[in-house]
């Protein structure tokens, strides 16, 4: 980490409106069909630049934890499109069933991830990645095994998050693949405090980007992103069964090669639904300062804000996240 503290950015509590945005623009798929079969969709459109020994990060879910994505999806999927690949996930920085490595596996056997091998990446211990052009860190500490893996498929299911506002692929890599007793640790607390939640807001979503960024880096042109928009509690889904009821309406899945386009899109659906549809998760957005994540990865160069939205239900139709949205319905439970 650099010697003297670096001054965190503002205004992540401010939706940038598209129209404000500036430079060049990125693809995002989409489709409302929240199915193994619309996943599957969505991943021919972007997995092409997976080679070699493959890595899916997903986040594999507290035990009993309601809201992941559902297991069959995800086994369809690795069974038709990435037979040899496995599952990658590290242990959590917090005590509870994912914190060491057994009590991982326990978990794992309990929510079903057992047709394919699951690589908990730091069990091996842990490796530093460079963070180029970082403010807050030179490297980031990662699960060892991630170094193992030519490409990587960020799998994430798109919420609410307690202390980041809102989980998408940038979460899902800048928190995931850090380790959980270092690279956790460099994000979420100040040394020698004795709160380990202390760094919140604009400072933790530059850390976390950091994180994400050095991963991202590392699979330079091998790695997609999708973000299921599927049960999408404020809470992520590390809190498991004492997640928050969920209230916004499922919308779909979004796809893209672009690690911002492909959030960016995500929060734009979220902004585009009505009011009374869109309030709860937008409040854990901007009380968590959450969309500085996205104008951070901006200033680092980490993709566009800026995107076409294609509709592969409709002949790949270019729309708006708003024509996306027209036909949402009211949330209910499966």
């Amino acid at each position: 980490m650099q010697s003297q503290k670096p001054v965190p950015g503002t205004n992540g509590n401010r939706y940038v409106p598209y129209c404000e945005r500036q430079g060049e623009t990125s693809v995002v798929y989409f489709t409302r069909d929240l199915s193994p079969e619309g996943l599957m969709k969505l991943f021919d459109r972007v997995g092409g630049v997976l080679t070699g020994k493959t890595g899916i990060k997903l986040h594999t879910g507290e035990p009993h934890g309601p809201n992941i994505i559902p297991r069959p999806w995800v086994e369809a999927l690795i069974r038709n499109r990435l037979p040899e690949a496995s599952i990658v996930e590290t242990n959590t920085y917090y005590e509870g069933g994912r914190y060491t490595t057994e009590d991982h596996r326990e978990t794992l056997r309990v929510n079903g991830w057992t047709f394919c091998p699951v690589d908990i990446m730091d069990a091996d211990g842990t490796a530093m990645f460079p963070t180029n052009g970082g403010k807050w860190f030179a490297e980031m500490s990662m699960g060892k095994n991630l170094e193992t893996y030519d490409s990587l498929f960020v799998l994430t299911h798109f919420k609410g998050h307690s202390k980041g506002g809102f989980g998408g692929s940038n979460k899902n890599i800048g928190i995931g693949c850090a380790d959980g007793r270092v690279g956790k640790a460099m994000i979420h607390t100040t040394p020698g405090s004795d709160d380990m939640w202390d760094i919140s807001n604009e400072e933790f979503m530059e850390r976390m980007t950091e994180s994400a960024k050095a991963v991202a880096d590392h699979f330079s042109g091998h790695i997609c992103y999708i973000n299921v928009m599927r049960n999408m509690s404020v809470s992520c889904d590390c809190e498991g069964t004492a997640a928050e009821p969920v209230v916004t309406p499922n919308i779909g899945i979004v796809a893209s090669l672009d690690l911002l386009a492909v959030d960016q899109a995500s929060v734009d659906l979220v902004y585009a639904l009505k009011e009374e549809d869109r309030h709860a998760l937008v409040h854990r957005m901007e009380s968590r300062h959450g969309l500085r994540q996205l104008t951070y990865m901006k200033e680092l160069q980490m993709g566009n804000d800026r995107y076409q939205l294609v509709d592969i239900d409709n002949g790949d139709a270019v729309i708006t996240p708003a024509e996306a949205v027209k036909d949402v319905v009211p949330f209910t439970a499966e």
